[in-house]
């Protein structure tokens, strides 16, 4: 106790104001490895600490234990001030004396370590101090290691692969980052380490100071470093090239040991199953048994080396068996005598016929199958009676005939009256009922297409021609109905042009030149537009589209009536527009182009639809009066179905006609269409569509009509329905226009 009193005094005087320092001193200490402690270290700043002297006298006792201490302080103060400075000394925690609980002993405790704001390892995660063992055993636990005091290390919660995409694509810096198996989490990885990982994959080395092109150490040139080769000059010894007595003698007792027995060679390894095998052997019991090889024909006398005479050939004979093909030969050989057997040659064909009977030994079915015995009538649908879908057109009750090509015809809203135009320019009005002719026009050029116009309060079609359409009152109209047409065609005030100009000009003649064979009203289209192959009207009446087959994306032109306007619906297409329609229901427009059909809405502005027939050239199509249903034929002779609110591909695909398909129309009113094709054949179907939507259409092929001659390779052109009969009008490339009723 005296001894640490006159210590703590010795250091209270010499030391207090250098307690702060003593104690960073300690704890930045710092313990070098060998290696570093045979160099200089950093952290000395080139200094070398000296190491402080030892005071002998200060373990003696007397008077200059005197001269530290102060006349003032007391016992008491000196244990205190000890006891102080002991305490700014003490580096470590001290421990604390307890009772234990459970042994009733005294025990010392230490405090939990609190590492200090500026410790590198108060930010570092908990280290795994499992040491060098497999990971693989705590795959089923739910810690991977302990720490510094024995607690549980519990893995890290890592999220599924989705989770793992999700954190690349978040965070740019995850490639960068390894997985660490004891502390189961993706570490960082330096630059370094990175460095190294790109070295190895360049298949480079992973040194980046390593110079594979230094220069060479010439280690035996120079001045006294050269070589005397060879090292010594001794002769080279004898047994180097004379056999060895000694193997000579253990060889031979291999060979005799061999020969009396006593070493048996390793023997062959015999296989279960033989190498090869029959594959029309004996099955398992489990399987019914193969069927038999194919037996070869037997020969016949001809194929005899002397047949008789009846079976030689004759040099005919001869002829037509080389001309005939091999595989259409009765026999693949020509009988021939020979007078001995000796003399017969070797057979030519003996390779090629064992070859063949390879072919049918490998193609002969090895299994036995059982032979349904179906009826082939009871794979045809059931279909009603063309009896009891009765009435439908059956047979031609009058003829109104061209001196050209009648290309296009159009019935009235009314179903009494047709009008028919041909190549020659020349338009013709008659009666359905007897075919009486009322009026002919007469146009320069052809005649591409004719439309009625479908409201009953007005009457009057449209003709197209080249670069214009013409709008034709038909005579014998009553004033009512004159007046409301005059008037709808050529108002006596004209609505404002609208705000865009279009291309497409109007035109009316002045009201003391109208007549009876003059157009009313006449629409300009641009300039080389060509001929408008097709006129579709909307159900109200008001709008009409056309088609041109001139130009490149003007070819479709929309008009109004009432405005007297006209626009371009489409700035591009994409294809070359064959046909238009307007949807009967809906604000729907379809386009059809070569290879697809395309369904808009007019007024969204934006593409519902495109439905793919799979056929190479559109040539027709026609929507059904319900609007659910869409008929499209092509000149490949197919005929396609769609149900517009099933899917873009077509629900039947029909074929009943041998040429192309020219046009397709259905009946406004009875359950009927019908089909026209350059065969001469109008095709009359039953097309029944139900109400209720699990039930799937009606199509009956009903009546084949041919009263069409083919001319010019060209059939019927056109076929349009009488609304209110189940009449039929057809038009024909030879100038006769038919009516067929029922």
């Amino acid at each position: 106790m005296t001894i640490q009193a006159r210590s703590s005094k010795k250091r209270k005087q010499h030391g207090q104001d250098e307690s702060a320092d003593t104690f960073n001193e300690a704890v930045n200490l710092e313990m070098l490895s060998d290696e570093e402690d045979r160099e200089d270290v950093e952290s000395d700043n080139g200094e070398v600490d000296e190491f402080p002297e030892i005071d002998a006298g200060s373990d003696e006792s007397g008077e200059e234990d005197e001269t530290y201490e102060s006349e003032e302080d007391t016992g008491a103060s000196e244990e205190g001030s000890s006891s102080s400075s002991h305490e700014q000394l003490h580096i470590f925690p001290e421990a604390k004396t307890i009772v234990s609980d459970i042994t009733g002993q005294e025990k010392r405790v230490y405090p939990e370590i609190e590492p200090d704001y500026d410790s590198d390892s108060s930010t570092e995660d908990t280290p795994n101090r499992v040491g060098d063992i497999p990971m693989h055993w705590y795959d089923d636990l739910p810690h991977v290691g302990y720490d510094m005091d024995g607690k549980r290390v519990l893995k890290p919660a890592r999220g599924d692969e989705l989770d793992r995409f999700l954190k690349t694509v978040e965070d740019p810096n995850s490639w960068t980052s390894a997985f660490d198996k004891k502390a189961q989490a993706d570490k960082p990885l330096t630059a370094e380490e990175l460095d190294i990982i790109r070295r190895l994959y360049a298949n480079e080395n992973p040194d980046a100071n390593y110079d594979p092109y230094e220069p060479l150490t010439e280690w035996f040139t120079g001045p006294g470093k050269e070589e005397i080769m060879p090292l010594t000059a001794a002769p080279e010894p004898k047994r180097r090239w004379i056999p060895s007595k000694w193997e000579h003698k253990k060889v031979m007792k291999i060979v005799r040991a061999i020969r009396q027995g006593r070493i048996l060679p390793n023997r062959t390894k015999n296989t279960s199953q033989p190498l090869f095998y029959s594959i029309w052997g004996d099955s398992s019991s489990s399987n019914a048994p193969p069927l038999p090889a194919p037996k070869p024909s037997l020969p016949t006398n001809s194929e005899s080396y002397n047949p008789p005479e009846e079976y030689l050939p004759t040099e005919e004979d001869k002829r037509q068996w080389e001309e005939t093909d091999p595989e259409d030969r009765e026999h693949d050989y020509l009988p021939q005598k020979y007078s001995a057997l000796r003399l017969v040659p070797g057979y030519e064909r003996f390779i090629k016929d064992r070859f063949n009977r390879q072919l049918d030994l490998y193609m002969a079915p090895r299994v036995q199958r059982v032979k349904l015995n179906i009826d082939p009538n009871s794979l045809i649908p059931k279909l009603p009676s063309p009896s009891s879908l009765k009435p439908f057109p059956t047979y031609k009750s009058l003829q109104v005939v061209h001196t050209h090509i009648a290309r296009c015809i159009s019935v009235s809203p009314d179903g009494a009256w047709v009008v028919s135009g041909d190549e020659g320019g020349v338009v013709r009005l008659w009666e359905v009922n007897v075919g009486r002719e009322v009026r002919k026009w007469k146009f320069d050029g052809k005649i591409g297409s004719i439309e009625w116009c479908p409201r009953t309060d007005v009457s009057y079609f449209v003709v197209g021609t080249d670069d214009m359409l013409h709008f034709l009152i038909p005579p014998n109209l009553p004033a009512s109905i004159l007046q409301l047409t005059q008037s709808t065609l050529a108002p006596s005030t004209l609505p404002p042009p609208p705000e865009t100009p279009s291309p497409v000009k109007w035109s009316t003649p002045s009201s003391n030149t109208w007549t009876d064979e003059t157009a009313v009203l006449t629409i300009h289209l641009p300039p080389s537009s060509g001929l408008p192959t097709q006129i579709t009207w909307h159900r109200r009446g008001d709008y009409l589209a056309s088609v041109s087959i001139g130009g490149s994306q003007g070819a479709v032109w929309i008009h109004q009536v009432s405005r007297r306007h006209s626009q371009a619906p489409f700035k591009k297409v994409r294809g070359k527009v064959q046909l238009v329609l307007f949807h009967p229901m809906k604000p729907c427009f379809f386009v059809a182009t070569q290879q697809y059909v395309r369904m808009y809405n007019l007024s969204e502005q934006k593409l519902l639809k495109t439905l793919q027939p799979g056929i190479k050239w559109i040539s027709s199509m026609d929507v059904h009066p319900s609007g659910d249903h869409l008929i499209v034929g092509g000149y490949d002779r197919k005929l396609c179905w769609f149900d517009l609110e099933l899917s873009d591909k077509p629900y039947k695909v029909l074929r009943y006609h041998t040429r192309a398909i020219r046009s397709l129309h259905f009946h406004p009113t009875y359950p009927l269409f019908a089909s026209s094709s350059d065969d001469g054949a109008i095709q009359i179907f039953h097309s029944r569509v139900y109400n209720d939507l699990m039930t799937d259409p009606l199509i009956v092929p009903l009546k084949i009509l041919r009263g069409h001659e083919i001319t010019k390779g060209l059939g019927v052109l056109q076929v349009k329905w009488c609304s209110r009969h189940p009449w039929l009008v057809s038009g024909g490339a030879d100038g006769a226009v038919n009516v067929w009723c029922s």
